[in-house]
């Protein structure tokens, strides 16, 4: 019983040096998982500010940066008159394709009384190629209208760089934590920050591919149209003007007739010959037939007549 008595102080006071050992390892884990998420917020909050002053340290060769090192967002409107909208469309589109551009929309409307049809296009040209595509977009037809416009985004592209590139880091390291813990509380705190910034960094490079995507291909929104068709209100207004109309629609309505006239002609003068022939035949017919009629008729009466006088011979003897 004895033994067991002092054997549990010293259990005792090994399982409180183990527990603070544990502690302290804890502790020291936990204060440098701290300071190390410390260090990359603040590096990463502090990304565009760390990257400028680097940027002035350098000898101060950003501060006179060339205009070809700026990102630049180019967007823009031409409105044309065309003779045909759907053949300069399918000409435009060529024209873009040669450049290595693409067409992300494309709308047609057809032909109508008021006008000659339509066509708008949406095209992404590559930004260096952009002078040369729009003087061949020119010759298609009549330029209308034309306008650019330019957005500055080097700072934004800057930033977000240095944004990913601290992220990225950051990731890597916690990756590397997450890889030597042995405490489920340090892994499951850890994947759970791995997590996080994993679907940060997805999120900043979308954004940057999407930043990129709209540097190197500039926007232009094509519209083609032909002339409108004017229609001229040319009702009477007053009674010189109404008797001009009614004397312009008495001619036209006398032309109308002459040509229909003139049309129907031959086939009145047809009609008339074919109606003579067909009553000439009727009265050729009927004529031999009353002929065959009286004929018949006059065979049938003459041997009676004989009969006839010999009974009046009898009678006249009786």
């Amino acid at each position: 019983m004895s033994t067991r008595v002092d054997a549990s102080p010293r259990l005792l006071r090994r399982g409180v040096v183990i527990a603070s050992i544990v502690a302290a390892a804890w502790g020291l884990a936990a204060c440098s998982g701290s300071a190390e998420f410390a260090g990359s917020d603040a590096s990463y909050a502090e990304g565009g500010q760390a990257e400028a002053a680097d940027a002035a340290a350098d000898d101060g060769s950003m501060a006179e940066e060339s205009t070809d090192d700026r990102a630049l967002i180019v967007t823009g409107a031409m409105y044309m008159t065309v003779d045909d909208p759907i053949s300069a469309a399918d000409d435009a589109v060529g024209i873009v394709e040669g450049a290595g551009g693409r067409v992300d929309a494309r709308s047609e409307t057809a032909p109508s009384g008021y006008d000659g049809g339509s066509a708008r296009l949406t095209l992404r040209i590559p930004a260096p190629a952009l002078d040369a595509v729009v003087d061949d977009l020119r010759t298609l037809g009549s330029v209308d209208e034309f306008s650019t416009d330019s957005a500055d985004v080097t700072d934004e592209v800057r930033d977000l760089d240095a944004r990913i590139s601290t992220l990225r880091a950051s990731t890597e390291r916690i990756a590397g934590l997450l890889d030597h813990a042995e405490d489920i509380k340090d892994i499951i705190t850890l994947e759970d920050e791995l997590a996080g910034r994993q679907a940060e960094l997805e999120s900043l490079e979308a954004r940057q591919r999407g930043l990129d995507d709209q540097v190197s291909m500039s926007t232009i929104d094509l519209s083609l149209t032909t002339e409108p068709i004017v229609i001229v209100d040319d009702s009477p207004r007053s009674f010189w003007s109404g008797l001009e109309s009614g004397w312009n629609a008495l001619l036209s309505f006398l032309t109308a007739a002459l040509v229909v006239t003139g049309v129907l002609l031959p086939w009145i003068t047809a009609a008339a010959l074919l109606a003579a022939a067909a009553l000439i035949a009727v009265r050729v017919v009927r004529s031999r037939r009353d002929r065959s009629t009286a004929a018949s008729s006059v065979g049938t009466q003459a041997p009676e007549e004989p009969a006839a006088a010999g009974g009046a011979s009898t009678d006249g003897d009786g």
